[in-house]
């Protein structure tokens, strides 16, 4: 194998990690009887990207009044139903509704005095404020920014290509853990949806407790069955791990024979 191979590997990483930004990598459904096969074949299903969260409905075949939703029936559908269990909306990210006044994520309460009682303004209008977590934000804030985060992962891939020193092993990790960023990201904010519960003011609704969503597989919360599975984008993301491991051992490989 010659010694520049790793250069042909880097490249078919690079590529993926591309089309990693562009592809579906996670979904979560949640089954009910209230939610037939005959409606939802897939049940109520979003789909996670790097840049946000989307609908996972194929419309047609969905429930007629929701599929004339834009596209976001099942999106809609999942945060009526987090909603009742106290949780927070979804963060869309860039998938966020256009034309909004804030992001559709956002919460509000009522400014109120030392009594407990409703503040309002001089024109007889309850003062509203801002109690949106930040963790929100700084999610938006991730999947907003995500494009440049993978320019970046991108050129971090090209200066493991063109460098001989030896930062180039961190450059090619860099790179290559882009699957695994986004498992972080999901795992910690499944975590930080299931136990923060306390939308409505104070706990969840139909006594449901903190918990962890599921990750992995199936699980049940309430009287929905969940299932959350990977999608095509998170192979096409381990392709690219797979690719920098090998360009990673391949060039270290390389550069020990010309050192020689």
């Amino acid at each position: 194998m010659k010694s520049k191979t790793y250069i042909i590997f880097s490249l078919i990483g690079i590529v993926f990690i591309a089309l990693t930004y562009f592809a579906p990598i996670w979904s979560v459904s949640l089954q009910s009887i209230q939610y037939p096969k005959a409606m939802y074949p897939k049940g109520i299903r979003i789909n996670f990207k790097y840049n946000g969260v989307y609908n996972g409905c194929e419309g047609v075949a969905e429930r007629e009044e929701l599929a004339t939703n834009e596209g976001a029936d099942c999106l809609v559908e999942m945060n009526a139903i987090n909603h009742y269990i106290g949780m927070f909306p979804i963060v869309q990210g860039v998938n966020n509704p256009k034309g909004m006044t804030h992001p559709s994520f956002y919460v509000f309460d009522t400014e109120k005095d030392e009594e407990g009682h409703d503040l309002y303004d001089a024109q007889g209008q309850k003062i509203r404020i801002n109690v949106t977590p930040n963790a929100l934000k700084v999610l938006n804030t991730l999947m907003v920014g995500s494009p440049y985060i993978f320019v970046v992962l991108i050129i971090f891939g090209i200066l493991f290509m063109i460098t001989s020193r030896k930062m180039f092993g961190l450059f090619g990790w860099i790179a290559a853990l882009t699957p695994f960023y986004f498992l972080i990201v999901y795992i910690y904010y499944l975590y930080w949806y299931g136990h923060n519960l306390g939308l409505h003011g104070g706990g969840a609704f139909a006594g449901i407790k903190p918990f962890m969503p599921t990750v992995f597989g199936e699980g049940k919360v309430a009287q929905f069955t969940t299932e959350s599975y990977p999608m095509y984008g998170f192979l096409i993301a381990m392709g690219a791990f797979v690719f920098f491991l090998l360009a990673i051992l391949l060039k270290r490989k390389a550069l020990k024979k010309v050192s020689v």
